[in-house]
């Protein structure tokens, strides 16, 4: 028997076209990657639901892709896609900011964020729910 998956998370979106109703949102990272305008830090904010952390994997795995398609697709094939997906990438974290919401979980970020990609070409903090963050945090 396989196991059992939410049917949200066994059908998140996986590449850029399989996003739908933020196609504004997709094109501008797109053009972000093609004309290598990349800025250090994003912000996805959005009601519940709206793609904001799958986009954010996905412009994770486009900018780590090793063989991207020609239009910034990720492959979804490669060792860094594969790691990235199944959230075992060193180079491409996730961090869960509802019960890591702490200033000792966000020095530790702070500490680690200095070292280079392990594997992949861009080192990545994605910090879900971060509106649940300290006070003390947020200022870290």
């Amino acid at each position: 028997m396989s196991e059992y998956q939410v049917l949200a998370r066994r059908y998140r979106p996986q590449r850029f076209s399989d996003v739908v109703g933020q196609d504004a949102i997709v094109a501008t990272l797109k053009n972000a990657i093609l004309l290598k305008r990349l800025a250090h830090a994003y912000l996805f904010c959005g009601s519940r639901g709206t793609g904001k952390t799958s986009i954010a994997r996905i412009f994770a795995k486009a900018l780590n892709c090793q063989s991207p398609g020609a239009d910034y697709e990720p492959c979804n094939q490669c060792q860094s896609c594969k790691e990235i997906t199944s959230g075992h990438s060193l180079d491409v974290l996730e961090i869960d900011g509802a019960s890591h919401r702490g200033i000792d979980d966000i020095r530790k970020i702070n500490d680690n964020v200095g070292y280079a990609a392990a594997s992949a070409k861009y080192k990545i903090y994605i910090i879900d729910e971060v509106h649940m963050l300290t006070k003390e945090a947020f200022n870290a």
